[in-house]
């Protein structure tokens, strides 16, 4: 059976956590309603949105019957204003160490209704790519019987052009994951808290799964990450999270000193070392899959002293 045939059997779900989107919400919709392969399914969840966001997917599920909408109410509007209990900051402190749009994500993930997909895909909902995207990466996943994760190349706005963002090729960006069902399996899903869309990549080699992004599969981001943060606030928090998943203080030192030289110069290295240190000084919790952490750090030291790794 040739892979073009084998594309048009596939039976893939999708799930997009968004939350104040309108502006690029209808561009990711139409985009996916154009595809050549279409999902079985796609699960667009409402992350307590205070824009038009719900209003926009309530009207795409009642057009298309395989577009389900879900929403969630916005928790932070569950604590009053004036409540500094200790309980309630104990849980905002929570919170912002969840990766919020996993939680809705998993939301989204309870309500497949079909027991017998192949594919599982993660979409932001402010993203925009050409009418054969998914074939095209179906065909990447007919090609290699081992590729576990895979999903195209993000490509950011800067200065009026569209410039593909850099990431190790083994890393695919957490806008656009397709995730082989065996593969998910394989990993027990995802990770809903800090640094998710690195950890399963590390665990899907670790059980000896291939992950990639696909050179020349551009997928637009129109809003690109940290992007509602800032620089400097976003830096702080991937220091954090590089805390949280277990990295070796000697990569991260190294990381730290390659960031000095990168854009925005010193501010997103300072940010790196402020993030991780409040993690390590106020004993944050790590992920507690131990086995996961050691193979990442053995993976980090080898790259260091130039070993073969998962970054090749």
């Amino acid at each position: 059976m040739s892979s073009s045939t084998l594309v048009e059997q596939v039976r893939y779900i999708v799930i997009s956590p968004v939350r104040n989107e309108e502006q690029y919400l209808e561009t990711t919709i139409k985009a996916v309603i154009a595809q050549t392969v279409r999902p079985l399914q796609w699960i667009l969840v409402d992350d307590g949105s205070t824009d038009r966001t719900a209003e926009i997917i309530d009207r795409w599920a009642s057009e298309q019957s395989w577009i389900v909408a879900v929403h969630r109410l916005d928790h932070a509007r569950q604590d009053s204003v004036g409540d500094v209990s200790s309980e309630n900051r104990m849980r905002r402190g929570k919170r912002a160490r969840e990766a919020k749009e996993i939680v809705a994500f998993y939301d989204g993930y309870a309500q497949i209704e079909m027991a017998d997909w192949d594919y599982l895909v993660k979409l932001d909902g402010d993203l925009g790519f050409m009418p054969d995207y998914f074939e095209r990466c179906f065909e990447e996943f007919a090609r290699d019987p081992k590729l576990g994760i895979g999903g195209g190349d993000i490509c950011n706005p800067v200065n009026g052009e569209w410039k593909v963002e850099a990431n190790p090729r083994f890393h695919v960006r957490g806008a656009t994951k397709i995730y082989r069902r065996a593969c998910w399996d394989a990993i027990e899903g995802v990770e809903a808290g800090a640094g998710w869309d690195t950890l399963d990549e590390v665990k899907a080699n670790m059980k000896n799964w291939n992950t990639r992004s696909f050179p020349g599969l551009h997928v637009q981001h129109y809003r690109p990450t940290g992007a509602a943060n800032g620089q400097w606030l976003n830096a702080i928090k991937k220091g954090e999270w590089n805390y949280i998943s277990g990295y070796h203080p000697l990569f991260f030192i190294a990381k730290c000193v390659r960031n000095v030289f990168r854009k925005p110069y010193l501010v997103g290295s300072a940010g790196l070392l402020c993030g991780f240190t409040h993690g390590l000084l106020q004993r944050v919790p790590q992920i507690g899959d131990k086995a996961l952490i050691g193979y990442l750090q053995r993976q980090q030291l080898r790259r260091l002293f130039l070993r073969p790794t998962i970054w090749r």
